[in-house]
């Protein structure tokens, strides 16, 4: 049984949080925004899982999209890297403890921030493809 409704309000947010990522990077708040784009692609996931009905409580990108592409029999394709990046950005973003020295605004560049962003936004394509796919 699918809820619309549910994977409705998750993708909101999934996308409000990727506007969020970007206006960051422009910013110059590259650790922020790559935080926020791994969220937007976790926040995306569990859009999918709502509207299936299977809610996920993950926060590893490559994990939930690895199930969700087993249970909808929908390929992932190359989206196996970009997940691998985005869950490497989960924690070092954002606390200072995760470096031997300096903070984390001094180790994510625009680079990184785009690169995140880039896959934020194919993992999201990849998950409205699918949910359509599914009506």
């Amino acid at each position: 049984m699918r809820d619309e409704e549910e994977y409705t309000r998750w993708m909101k947010s999934a996308q409000a949080t990727l506007a969020s990522a970007r206006s960051d990077a422009r910013e110059g708040f590259h650790n922020w925004a790559c935080f926020k784009a791994q969220q937007a692609a976790e926040l995306a996931l569990k859009a999918l899982s709502w509207g299936l009905g299977v809610p996920m409580r993950s926060n590893s990108v490559s994990r939930m999209l690895r199930e969700l592409a087993e249970a909808t029999g929908s390929p992932i394709e190359e989206l196996g890297d970009c997940a691998r990046f985005l869950d490497s950005l989960y924690i070092p973003t954002r606390y200072a403890d995760a470096w031997s020295e300096g903070s984390p605004q001094d180790y994510y560049g625009e680079r990184e921030s785009r690169r995140a962003i880039q896959c934020a936004e194919r993992v999201i394509a990849w998950v409205e493809e699918v949910w359509r796919s599914l009506q």
